[in-house]
């Protein structure tokens, strides 16, 4: 899941960013408008958290240009976070289109839990745990358990795992997951996948379970996650 953090107040951004990403969030940050309606232009993302008093451009603004844009883009959620506390603003943001509003200052705990609400939201599903095999994801928590037992994942590993689960049943290209796991500003080519699948996999293959899960891959569509007892034997081999 990549989030844009759009927020002018450097110290806060970064501890916000440090925070989401502890989460398992993918989150890239903007410090004025004008950046953030740039981005909003050009990359797809699953939530953005807006601040309204932004230089360059008013957050308000920024929300107006992404609604009118059209396309899927245009449905991004967002939650407007600001210091602004006039109800007259906050109506505004409402009726602009924003899918929530937290004022400033806020406890972390209530941001995480509606991040989370709004992300399982997006996704067109509400489920709070997710099964594959002996493989479960509680999107409350963000944590994994495989046979029972809480899985030792890096944050991009999660993140994969996460993009593949969530999506059971479907092919996820590489292309969607290279967005969903890394940021703009990572240094990385579209084969980091191929590795974070194959580190993936092998953490999938640990252990003597009953229906293990397994990733397939799908040449020239991508790769689907499925339990190892759905799959075709040829492919199971």
């Amino acid at each position: 899941m990549r989030i844009l953090l759009v927020e002018d107040h450097l110290e806060l951004s970064h501890w916000l960013a440090k925070a989401l990403r502890d989460a398992h969030l993918t989150v890239e940050t903007a410090h004025n408008g004008a950046d953030a309606d740039a981005l909003l232009h050009t990359q797809d993302y699953s939530l953005v958290l807006l601040d309204l008093s932004l230089p360059k451009m008013d957050g308000l603004d920024v929300l107006r240009r992404l609604r009118a844009r059209g396309g899927t883009r245009a449905k991004t959620p967002v939650m407007i976070l600001t210091a602004r506390g006039g109800i007259d603003e906050k109506v505004q943001g409402l009726n602009l289109g924003a899918d929530d509003y937290l004022a400033k200052p806020f406890e972390l705990a209530e941001l995480e839990a509606r991040v989370k609400a709004l992300l399982r939201r997006s996704q067109g599903n509400e489920a709070l745990v997710h099964n594959c095999g002996a493989l479960s994801f509680d999107t409350i928590t963000r944590m994994f358990s495989y046979g029972g037992k809480a899985m030792a994942l890096t944050p991009r590993e999660h993140a994969v795992l996460e993009a593949l689960i969530t999506r059971l049943g479907r092919a996820v290209s590489k292309e969607k997951l290279f967005d969903e796991v890394f940021a703009l500003a990572d240094d990385v080519n579209l084969d980091a996948i191929e590795l974070l699948i194959h580190r993936v996999r092998k953490k999938l293959e640990q252990g003597d379970l009953a229906d293990p899960a397994a990733i397939t891959t799908l040449r020239g569509i991508g790769y689907l996650l499925q339990p190892r007892s759905a799959m075709p034997a040829a492919a199971a081999k």
